[in-house]
């Protein structure tokens, strides 16, 4: 698993005091006040975060170093990473970076149907959106009675699909 994580973009400037508005890639973008330090270019440039304000949905960011709209506007449409051990989650909670590509498995017969390939945030529940070996794309709704286990090392996901939910091509 990468130790440095996406979690969102610069996108502009916010004033004249080198604020970054950033797009958070996270559950809620309250998420972000959790770091003292986020990283660019994949984690190899650390930046000490003095203040993190939440504008609506996105995310008003003062880091050290960067002092005018000068300064913030160089890093305009990059991506800021957050490092995994510094991450919190809830037991159960995952990073989609680490579900995409899951093999997707029936927790009944070890029938593969294929790769998770995406996640779409419905605001009910997840969707995971899962590619066959076809092309064929199908959406699985991320919820306890279908997705029965979260195997990040073994990079599986055991459903028990609703009736349904495949056709019988699979």
């Amino acid at each position: 698993m990468k130790e440095f994580l996406e979690c969102g973009k610069i996108v502009t400037t916010h004033g004249v005091r080198g604020e970054l508005k950033v797009e958070p890639w996270c559950d809620t973008p309250d998420y972000l006040k959790h770091f003292k330090t986020l990283y660019l270019k994949g984690g190899t440039v650390p930046l000490t975060v003095k203040q993190v304000r939440v504008q609506k949905n996105m995310v008003l960011l003062k880091v050290q170093g960067i002092d005018t709209m000068d300064a913030a506007n160089a890093l305009r449409g990059q991506i800021l990473f957050m490092r995994r051990e510094e991450a919190p989650l809830d037991e159960g909670d995952y990073f989609i970076q680490d579900l995409i590509g899951l093999t997707v498995r029936d927790a009944d017969t070890n029938q593969e149907y294929g790769k998770l390939t995406d996640v779409l945030q419905t605001g009910a529940n997840d969707v995971y959106e899962l590619t066959d070996q076809t092309g064929k794309e199908y959406l699985i709704p991320a919820i306890g009675e279908v997705v029965i286990s979260v195997d990040l090392q073994r990079e599986e996901m055991l459903i028990r699909p609703l009736k349904g939910l495949f056709d019988d091509a699979i």
